[in-house]
């Protein structure tokens, strides 16, 4: 009977490793395995998580037409309860098809702003494109936690990407 109650203490675990759902892919070219979380659907954009060896990046596409990023284009993140913000500025290629990127670099330690990220709840994204156009999207608790869970999961996928 003590056995029994011991594989019933490992059940919620198996559970939780079962969540951490990636898509890998090898490039084409470079032959180096990637990793994705697919898309994660918010209000009025989708974002997918991506990790290479080299980089993390969190790529926003935007629902719409005419929504254009440049250089100069930055996206304020504001976190749920704390009076925190952390600003970005976009780090993918000018463009009028509401693309924008945060990158980080893959290292064997996580960044802070990066571990911020995904370890405290989003509750609104402030994106500034061209023309100081504004586009905010508000995030559910859902939303909030799928980034979270997905986040952290690749992350942690993403550290054996890393050459030695």
């Amino acid at each position: 009977m003590r056995h029994y109650w011991f594989f019933l203490f490992l059940f919620p675990l198996s559970l939780k490793a079962q969540d951490c759902k990636l898509k890998r892919t090898a490039d084409p070219y470079t032959k180096e395995i990637q990793l994705s979380t697919g898309f994660i659907q918010l209000d009025g954009a989708s974002l997918a998580i991506n990790a290479s060896p080299t980089e993390i990046d969190f790529f926003f596409s935007m629902d719409g037409k005419e929504k254009c990023f440049g250089d100069g284009s930055a996206v304020i993140v504001i976190y749920d309860g704390k009076k925190q913000k952390a600003n970005y500025k976009n780090a993918g290629p000018v463009n009028c098809d509401g693309i924008f990127h945060i990158t980080f670099k893959n290292m064997a330690t996580t960044p802070t702003l990066l571990q911020r990220l995904i370890t405290q709840k989003i509750i609104t994204l402030q994106f500034t494109g061209n023309n100081k156009t504004q586009i905010n999207i508000n995030l559910s608790e859902d939303q909030q936690q799928a980034i979270m869970t997905k986040g952290d999961c690749l992350i942690k996928e993403a550290k054996t990407l890393i050459k030695q």
